[in-house]
């Protein structure tokens, strides 16, 4: 990390100030990185303790799904990735929709209405995107070392992409990552499938719900299972998709 811009401050509060505020052991601080997520695993691998929170001013190649790249503008919002290390894989199996839930009711006292959830990583906003959760895992043999939980939260609406949210203006980033990342980190520390309240709060903040899509798979999204599957009612019944994006057939 020599090469890096290591910076003292985030958002006018240095990292020790940052680490009370949020109740994690660690917290790292940059001016500029590729992706926050390129940041934690080497940490992570290093023996950085569970909950180590890594923030960045500016991403150059921030990580999205299917391997998008993006951009992201000084201060115009919250890049951070925390690291986790869970033991249960059948929560490790949920582990983005149950973050993606945490951020969503963490978020909405920053917000002018209510946060949504698209499957499986998106945080919505009035039908816009205000920000999304990309989890990348690391295993030693069959077990999981650690994972890495990129969240990235739109603080002003970006220039560059098409019907993006934000936070409420003036929104004091450190009053934000105090909500978030408790938030996360006990989503992260939740074991087994989702529970029937995950279940029914995920219904109920489900944007997706209800719509024509064309993938993963042709047909009306019905919601999510206990495992995290997208439920898709087609010709032939309801079929459950563990993997891929969802695309509406509105945007096709």
């Amino acid at each position: 990390m020599a090469d890096l811009l290591v910076a003292s401050t985030y958002a006018g509060a240095d990292a020790d100030a940052i680490a009370a505020r949020c109740a994690v052991p660690r917290v790292v601080l940059f001016d500029e990185v590729t992706s926050t997520l390129d940041i934690a695993h080497p940490l992570a691998r290093d023996g950085a303790p569970e909950g180590t929170l890594i923030l960045a001013e500016r991403q150059t190649a921030g990580r999205g799904r299917s391997g998008r790249a993006w951009a992201s503008e000084e201060g115009a919002g919250i890049w951070s990735t925390l690291i986790a290390r869970p033991t249960d894989d059948a929560a490790l199996e949920v582990l983005s929709l149950r973050a993606g839930l945490a951020a969503a009711r963490a978020l909405e006292a920053f917000t002018s209405g209510e946060v949504q959830v698209k499957w499986p990583n998106d945080l919505v906003l009035d039908d816009g995107k205000l920000g999304g959760i990309l989890i990348e895992s690391r295993w030693r043999e069959e077990r999981v070392d650690w994972v890495a939980i990129g969240v990235g939260i739109n603080c002003r609406v970006p220039r560059d992409i098409p019907n993006a949210r934000a936070l409420l203006a003036g929104t004091d980033r450190i009053d934000v990552l105090a909500a978030l990342v408790p938030a996360v980190r006990a989503a992260a520390a939740s074991r087994g499938a989702l529970t029937a309240p995950e279940l029914h709060d995920y219904e109920r903040r489900d944007w997706a719900r209800g719509r024509r899509c064309t993938s993963p798979i042709a047909g009306v999204v019905r919601g999510i299972d206990a495992r995290g599957a997208l439920l898709v009612r087609t010709s032939a019944g309801d079929v459950a998709a563990r993997s891929g994006s969802l695309i509406l057939e509105e945007d096709s």
